[in-house]
């Protein structure tokens, strides 16, 4: 059976890979982006199956416009991803209020909208996927993008629990969490704040680092997400790309012994107690 999907973000990217894997094999398409003419391409290959829509996902009014254009073309949705994004490269300290207020009203507030806008139809046709793109910095941090992990980390929680909440309406949710791929969200798509010379030797560390890890290839994402959507029993969190669970081992473990140090001041903040 041919699914029918919503996806943001479509003009590059994940975004286009994944509507590109829906589309080659039969699949319907509303695929959003900010600039439509980026979407030509994919109209003159797919024909009628593609349903393209100029879409800013932190307007709100045309989130719910463009859900509603999309299911009452298609007649219903199978498949929503919520993924629009996009990076900010900066130290906590050098960023601008306005910077911080923008990455998340794309990365979290335009999810939400999404998200909102789809349920309804959704929960009255008793079935749905929807797909949050995050970030293996939606679970681990790292220096000089603070507040787009802080954007993923929202994501994260929140889709978390959307899941418990929909799962009686026949609605799955899950949350995708990529590596660094060989897209273009660290090149013309992503913000940099102003640089404060004083992190320069934070900035070499972090950019020695990142160095030593190859980037993946988007392609190789289109056979996993067609398999999270086929699945009877998709799973909440998946990883995109390799060596990522030996990595949140090591990040886990480091949490858990801290807590196991401090427990006995943990314990203690609970005051006093009467005996039962």
């Amino acid at each position: 059976m041919s699914h029918t999907w919503f996806i943001t973000g479509t003009s590059r990217g994940f975004g286009r890979v994944w509507a590109e894997a829906a589309l080659g094999r039969g699949d319907k398409v509303a695929a959003t982006a900010r600039n439509v003419a980026t979407l030509t391409d994919l109209v003159d290959r797919y024909g009628g199956n593609v349903l393209p829509i100029a879409l800013d996902v932190t307007d709100k009014s045309a989130v719910d416009l463009a859900v509603k254009t999309a299911h009452d073309h298609f007649g219903r949705l199978d498949v929503v991803i919520n993924n629009a994004g996009y990076g900010l490269f900066t130290m906590a300290e050098e960023v601008t209020e306005q910077q911080a207020r923008d990455q998340f009203e794309t990365n979290v507030f335009g999810a939400l909208w999404v998200t909102q806008a789809v349920l309804p139809y959704l929960r009255e046709q008793g079935s749905g996927h929807i797909i949050q793109v995050s970030s293996i910095g939606g679970l681990r941090a790292f220096p000089g993008v603070g507040i787009y992990n802080a954007s993923k980390w929202a994501l994260e929680g929140m889709s978390q629990a959307l899941a418990g909440e929909v799962r009686g309406f026949g609605i799955k949710v899950t949350i995708v969490e990529p590596t660094g791929y060989a897209t273009d969200w660290g090149g013309s798509s992503a913000v940099r704040a102003e640089q404060l010379p004083v992190y320069d030797g934070v900035r070499e560390a972090v950019d020695t680092f990142w160095s030593g890890v190859t980037p993946g290839d988007p392609q190789g994402t289109a056979p996993a997400i067609l398999q999270v959507v086929d699945a009877e029993e998709p799973p909440l969190r998946i990883f995109l790309g390799a060596g990522l669970l030996d990595w949140m081992r090591e990040e886990y473990a480091q949490r858990i012994a801290s807590w196991e140090e401090w427990n006995h001041v943990s314990e203690a903040a609970m005051g006093s107690r009467p005996a039962a």
